[in-house]
């Protein structure tokens, strides 16, 4: 199967060796844009709201920086407690990371995490650990498309979903925790969708293969409802976590390339 860039149907997306997705333009998103986020958790078939999550854009004249921040509500605070921020730089030729960082506070539970990619030499320079002070420093081989937590979002945007039908699917690799993971990203449907407070829109539904470990077990899977537009926002995040499921829901938005709304 080819891949197409999301500004020509006639030139190829760029692949690495071993045949993984490389975004190599960004046609989705510009400097300024937010997209504001409610979480809710599914306690005993009730959604719960549980906190916020924005994710905002940057841009420079040679980087775009991801920024994310997640904050449970003060209600919800004494249940499971969530400050969490993460940001990534990329190059805006490649579209490729440079650097990921992310503070994790999540109930008892810390992480801090920053990585420095190096593509041209295929590595990546690690910290981490459960906090800065205490990280440690390794590196690690990566492919040539490798991506961070992040730059698969927005990466996975760029995309030229006209060239998909259901059933069809790409594959990308991330580095996250050390570690190097080949991801599947199914493309399900397109489908009209009513999200809460919004209304109903156009929609994508897609199928990103989550990574066993403390929060997945084999053969959970993700639900992202995304904009069947060129801005491709995800609109609706449904997951499981380890005890129950999440759900993040686009509560509000500003700053988007296209059309201003979607």
């Amino acid at each position: 199967m080819y891949l197409f860039a999301a500004d020509s149907s006639e030139t190829p997306l760029e692949l690495d060796p071993s045949g993984y997705y490389c975004a190599n333009s960004n046609t989705s998103f510009i400097d300024g844009e937010v997209l504001h986020y409610i979480a809710y958790y599914n306690w005993k078939l009730i959604w719960i709201p549980a906190g916020e999550v924005k994710f905002i854009v940057k841009e420079d004249p040679t980087e775009y920086k991801y920024i994310v921040r997640g904050k449970s509500f003060s209600s919800y605070d004494n249940f499971f407690r969530v400050n969490d921020y993460y940001a990534t730089t990329v190059d805006k030729k490649t579209m490729l990371p440079k650097t990921f960082v992310r503070y994790v506070e999540e109930g008892d539970y810390r992480k801090f995490d920053s990585l420095t990619f190096d593509h041209k030499n295929l590595i990546v320079h690690s910290l981490n650990g459960k906090t800065k002070e205490t990280a440690k420093e390794k590196t690690f081989p990566i492919d040539s498309c490798a991506l961070d937590l992040l730059s698969v979002m927005y990466s996975l945007r760029n995309t030229n979903t006209k060239e998909y039908t259901p059933g069809q699917s790409m594959d990308i690799t991330m580095f996250l925790d050390e570690e190097v993971f080949p991801i599947h990203i199914g493309y399900d449907k397109q489908e009209r969708k009513n999200i809460k407070d919004l209304g109903k829109y156009n929609t994508l539904l897609i199928h990103p293969e989550l990574v066993v470990g403390n929060v997945f077990k084999e053969g959970d899977k993700m639900n992202i409802w995304v904009s069947d537009d060129e801005n491709k926002v995800p609109l609706l995040i449904e997951s499981p976590v380890s005890v129950g499921s999440v759900k993040a829901v686009l509560q509000s938005y500003s700053g988007l390339r296209h059309d201003g709304e979607l």
